[in-house]
């Protein structure tokens, strides 16, 4: 099984307004990190000529979305907390809203398989509303694989 998970942030101004160009010009180094790290799988991307693209999608203005899959925990762990992401992830406050909600979860999923960013959003929500499970977690409510593999609820945050 390989580690889907989704993260959203609500930015201070438009993705283009000065007071986000040093965030923005620190994307391109920082999703490098993570495309070169040790167990990353896939990240969703709006663009594979300019990999400033922020991703676009119709769940909100400001909202920005970081959605990847990882070979395990501990490869996420490690790009998220132990690389350079972690110098960006600190200054998060520079660039972004604080949320009083959920705003990242993750799940299980069957190597190979490519979640959509619609079921990464159910999955945000069933975690909002209804708490972490082997369905929706996070890493301090974790789940290990083996409690996801053949839930019957899994097929239904799918579609």
């Amino acid at each position: 099984m390989h580690l889907a998970q989704l993260n959203i942030a609500h930015l201070r101004a438009p993705v283009d307004a000065p007071e986000l160009a040093e965030f923005v010009a620190l994307l391109e180094p920082v999703n490098a990190v993570a495309d070169e790290s040790p167990g990353f799988v896939w990240r969703l991307k709006e663009s594979e000529q300019d990999p400033t693209a922020t991703v676009v999608h119709g769940y909100g203005d400001h909202l920005l979305v970081n959605f990847s899959v990882w070979e395990s925990l501990e490869t996420l762990w490690n790009y998220v907390y132990r690389s350079a992401h972690l110098g960006v992830l600190r200054r998060r406050r520079e660039w972004f809203l604080r949320m009083a909600e959920p705003y990242i979860v993750m799940w299980w999923i069957p190597e190979g398989e490519i979640p959509t960013l619609g079921e990464g959003m159910r999955r945000l929500e069933r975690l909002k509303t209804q708490g972490p499970s082997p369905e929706a977690f996070t890493f301090k409510d974790f789940y290990d694989s083996s409690e996801a593999a053949n839930l019957p609820a899994a097929a239904e945050v799918r579609k």
